[in-house]
């Protein structure tokens, strides 16, 4: 039997949340940052119907700060790390109760957070679980797996020279089938505009079915990735994919710079599907159409505009532990 991430919609034992722990790296945006974490946390749980939330803090004051704002909606673990984004340093856990710990190189060396190289391997052993080594660089917030074996990918990430500059789009899909169980690669092209994670597609593109693919559309004559939308739309459906698409959230700016706002950053929970929201026009049409996907699931919007602050959002900063 080949093993394999299972799809986020499959059940949870419980997921690591990443709570901001750095005042130098937060600044007057981490009180605010860490309310949005334990918004997001108490959504997850849903009053005992979810998965059990984990906060991993980096110090002790950051867990005494977890533990008043979640209260008893989680529970809090005190591991060194750089920044929140478990997505990507966490292991990637896989059907057969292994999981897989990837190189990390700090997203092709552009922010170099003491830590983040090792919280993969940390995170695995707090719940007693054999993580294997892969000797290549991946972030989980690159790819998304349907459960079959088809996972969704960018050419911006992937193939990106900062990350495995050895490998080609052959040694990469090689890669993927033998750690992960790939049996089949979509490539989407770029990922969304002023996205320094080189393209994640955790922001673009979400299976939320075998073989079915949620995308954004387009919101309002300037938005900044309408070419890079219907781009992924084109591969995805010559791809033979069935693509379901989510109003985008437009164009969305702070300090007049223009942010990788999505709602594609949802994580699907046991019990609820929690979705970022920014305070867009769109916002309310985002959530309902992400909630007509997942029936049996309550869709919570929680708005995440000091977390996107930090480079991310909702799922950048999740790892979820499936059930066994």
């Amino acid at each position: 039997m080949i093993a394999r991430q299972p799809p986020e919609w499959a059940p949870h034992a419980a997921v690591w949340i990443g709570f901001p722990s750095h005042a130098d790296l937060w600044e007057a945006d981490l009180a605010p940052a860490q309310a949005e974490v334990a918004a997001f946390a108490r959504a997850v749980w849903a009053d005992g119907a979810g998965e059990r939330p984990i906060l991993v803090c980096a110090d002790a004051a950051a867990a005494e700060a977890a533990a008043a704002l979640a209260g008893d909606a989680a529970d809090v673990l005190v591991r060194p790390f750089g920044d929140v984004w478990l997505r990507d340093t966490g292991p990637i856990l896989l059907d057969d109760g292994t999981a897989r710990d990837f190189a990390f190189n700090y997203w092709g060396g552009k922010y170099d957070l003491p830590g983040d190289e090792a919280i993969g391997g940390l995170l695995a052993a707090s719940r007693g679980i054999a993580a294997r080594r892969c000797d290549w660089v991946l972030e989980g917030g690159a790819i998304d797996a349907d459960g079959t074996g088809l996972i969704v990918t960018t050419e911006q990430c992937l193939l990106n020279p900062n990350r495995n500059p050895d490998f080609d789009r052959a040694a990469i899909e090689a890669r993927l089938a033998e750690d992960l169980g790939a049996t089949r690669i979509l490539w989407l092209g770029e990922g969304l505009a002023h996205d320094h994670t080189d393209g994640h597609v955790d922001n673009l593109a979400r299976f939320v079915a075998p073989n079915r693919l949620a995308l954004p559309e387009a919101r309002g004559e300037d938005d900044p990735n309408a070419a890079v939308y219907a781009d992924a739309r084109a591969r995805a459906e010559a791809a033979g994919l069935e693509v379901v698409l989510i109003p985008s959230p437009g164009r969305v700016t702070r300090d007049d710079a223009v942010v990788p706002a999505s709602y594609m950053n949802f994580y699907i929970g046991n019990a609820a599907v929690v979705v970022p929201l920014y305070g867009s026009a769109q916002d309310e049409a985002g959530l309902a159409a992400i909630a007509a996907l997942f029936p049996g699931r309550r869709a919570v919007g929680i708005r995440a505009d000091h977390l996107l602050t930090g480079g991310g959002s909702l799922h950048c900063i999740s790892q979820q532990i499936p059930s066994r």
